[in-house]
């Protein structure tokens, strides 16, 4: 080698180094290499020769390969992660921002994009950042410029922070405006572009015409598409192109963090004189279909002496209220609004009630099941891939209240068969859908995609 430097071509005579750590390596070291030139040089393009990339970093942080590997070994594959969502309530939201977390804790640095915080980030942790999207007001621009406005802040904070990865929650608007940065970028901080899709952004407003177009070639123009059920693989395909590589990562649940506790507090709050409880949470849309909630209460009633807990708020909630008054069951329904603290909540619930006439996944079903709550739902879209008919709950036809009402009533009217579900319902939780168990398929999505810039 002479007065060379080591290079990285040292590393294929290291016996302990395997061919998967091997392109770990050359990863990291590509990424850390472009980190450092691109602060120093901003017109850096990410094109240049692996031999150069390793010299450059032995040479600047003064390890040889073998320290390079030991960090390698040691810490992984740090990366720098922008996650774009939206903030309130909803699955998508609520996805993004437990998985930012996570990743945070696994010693990533997480950069949170968005117009307003996230609900969920409601505390200070290590290696997560916040940037908020200002939308400019002009008097000639009448309409707001938030897809502008926000491929500008991704823009931004990619060239600033030298981001490795953005993710990209609900693809409209949030895949065209990474595009767009991503373009821009391209010669300068070049960046990977991940868009998870979580269901209506596919199955309702994505297929609007005006809309169709764009989402299409922004899925074309995204490095990876995930999905996050099965259900919302093949309706993707269907809508959009049959040969759109699609991966399927499942939502996640902390199991830790949702599992049912001591609620005394709480339950002397809701559960009055021994009723059983029958709990909905949602942010209160048509699709959600609350009504329905009412009148299962209405039919179980008849039955069982049981009351109805609402979590959430939304455009339906007006209108829930009033069916309550006409079913003459105001009395036996609770309204708690938004609330944070739903591990405590969930565990005051008997039956988790979800007659959605939409649900890509339905995280809120998860949560449940890891509470020990057994879940009587619709058989729409994903939640059969979710919820287990007659193991962890009941699933029944769209609309069909007075089936939904008879499975709530056999399963309080039997004691051991409401302890089985309940133990089913947390095993499922556990074994399926816990959150060490799903964050890393994304850390190997985000992995994969940044090999393929080294290896491209």
């Amino acid at each position: 080698m002479g007065s060379y430097p080591p290079c990285i071509t040292v590393m294929y005579s290291v016996p302990m180094l395997c061919p998967n750590t091997f392109e770990k390596l050359k990863c990291l070291v590509f990424r850390r290499a472009r980190r450092d030139v691109g602060t120093k040089d901003r017109s850096f393009d990410g094109n240049f020769d692996l031999r150069f990339t390793a010299n450059t970093i032995v040479r600047w942080k003064g390890h040889t390969a073998s320290n390079v590997l030991r960090f390698i070994l040691e810490r992984g594959l740090d990366m720098r992660i922008g996650m774009v969502c939206y903030p309130t309530y909803g699955g998508s939201g609520v996805l993004a921002t437990e998985l930012g977390q996570e990743l945070a804790r696994r010693g990533h640095s997480v950069h949170f994009i968005t117009y307003a915080q996230p609900m969920r980030l409601d505390r200070f942790q290590d290696n997560i950042y916040y940037h908020e999207v200002e939308t400019p007001s002009y008097p000639l621009l009448e309409f707001n410029q938030y897809t502008l406005a926000l491929a500008g802040k991704i823009l931004d904070v990619a060239r600033y922070e030298h981001l490795d990865v953005v993710h990209v929650h609900y693809a409209i608007p949030h895949a065209i405006s990474a595009y767009l940065a991503k373009e821009i970028a391209r010669t300068t901080t070049p960046f990977k572009l991940v868009t998870t899709l979580h269901g209506t952004d596919i199955t309702l407003v994505g297929l609007e015409p005006t809309f169709h177009p764009i989402v299409k070639f922004s899925l074309e123009k995204s490095d990876v598409i995930t999905a996050v059920s099965g259900f919302l693989q093949e309706k993707t395909r269907q809508s959009f192109g049959e040969d759109l590589p699609i991966k399927v990562i499942p939502n996640f649940v902390d199991t830790q963090v949702y599992k049912r506790g001591d609620c005394q507090n709480v339950e002397k709050r809701l559960r009055v004189d021994g009723e059983f409880v029958l709990m909905h949470v949602s942010n209160f849309r048509p699709v959600k279909r609350v009504h329905d909630c009412i009148r299962i209460l209405a039919e179980v009633r008849k039955k069982l002496p049981a009351r109805l807990v609402f979590v959430g708020d939304g455009p339906e909630r007006s209108d829930a209220e009033r069916l309550c008054r006409e079913l003459n069951v105001e009395e036996f329904v609770t309204f708690l609004g938004k609330q944070s603290a739903l591990p405590e909540i969930l565990s005051a619930a008997d039956i988790f009630l979800l007659p959605s006439q939409q649900e890509s996944f339905g995280l809120s079903a998860l949560e449940a099941m890891s509470c020990s709550v057994p879940v009587v739902s619709t058989s729409i879209g994903g939640i059969p891939e979710v919820v287990r008919h007659d193991e962890t709950g009941f699933i029944a036809e769209l609309g069909d209240v007075t089936r939904m009402a008879r499975y709530c009533v056999d399963l309080l009217s039997n004691p051991k068969k409401l302890a089985i579900f309940r133990e089913n319902s947390r095993k499922r939780a556990v074994e399926k859908f816990d959150i060490s168990l799903i964050v890393p398929m994304y850390e190997r999505v985000y992995e994969e995609a940044l090999a393929s810039t080294v290896n491209g």
